[in-house]
């Protein structure tokens, strides 16, 4: 009975995201935090995925935008890329249900935090692309994915990263810039990851996280984005 309703889970999951894998132990490594293993988990599907997307929205913008200079097609690209959108995508495609953590991952609320949410989307394109090795199967799902959000991207100088949003809010108030300090990096080269705390005066101390201390800056920054928005 568990494994059918694992099979019927697994089912929805695939077909929420558009694609059905040959493979499926590919999705459940794609799904696997590194709570739950230090070697079997997505982590490398991760790096691969990250490239791919960047990639795919690079080549989507370059088509959708031929009048746009280098600059502002790099922030919009940050815009598409960035934890924020990955987490709505995560939402879209209800994946909060299916993450594979730890039990201590999962009590502390790892199944609805953003960056691990994120990292997940990155790890099922990585997954999707060693499953088929076919891009031109991957970018139209990737896209599907983006439909929602594409039409609302404008090319325009707003469209920066967290931590420079953060810095030119802090500055045009006169307020001291934010600190970041690295408090834990887990694992070896290239696959770590990052725990990065931001203090900015009068707001509580932030923690990001990410497989990179500039990925786990950004993730911090957006975090304390939200409290100021408030």
């Amino acid at each position: 009975m568990i494994k059918a309703q694992s099979k019927l889970s697994e089912a929805r999951l695939a077909s929420r995201i558009g694609y059905q894998f040959k493979q499926p132990e590919l999705l459940q490594l794609a799904l696997t935090h590194r709570s739950v293993s230090h070697k079997y988990n997505y982590e490398r599907l991760e790096f691969l995925g990250d490239s791919l997307l960047g990639m795919i929205i690079a080549n989507y913008l370059y088509k959708a935008y031929p009048t746009e200079n280098e600059g502002r097609l790099t922030r919009m690209r940050a815009t598409l890329v960035r934890q924020e959108a990955l987490g709505k995508i995560a939402n879209d495609l209800k994946l909060s249900q299916s993450l594979i953590l730890s039990t201590g991952e999962l009590k502390s609320g790892g199944h609805h935090r953003e960056s691990i949410l994120a990292d997940t989307v990155e790890s099922i394109i990585g997954a999707i692309y060693v499953d088929c090795s076919d891009l031109t199967v991957l970018e139209p799902i990737v896209l599907k994915w983006y439909e929602p959000y594409l039409d609302h991207i404008e090319p325009t100088d707003q469209l920066k990263d967290p931590k420079s949003r953060l810095q030119e809010y802090l500055q045009a108030r006169k307020k001291a810039l934010p600190v970041y300090d690295v408090v834990d990096i887990q694992g070896d080269a290239p696959n770590q990851h990052f725990k990065v705390e931001c203090k900015v005066d009068g707001l509580s101390v932030v923690m990001g996280e990410g497989t990179s201390r500039r990925f786990a800056e950004q993730a911090a920054a957006a975090d304390i984005l939200k409290l100021l928005e408030q």
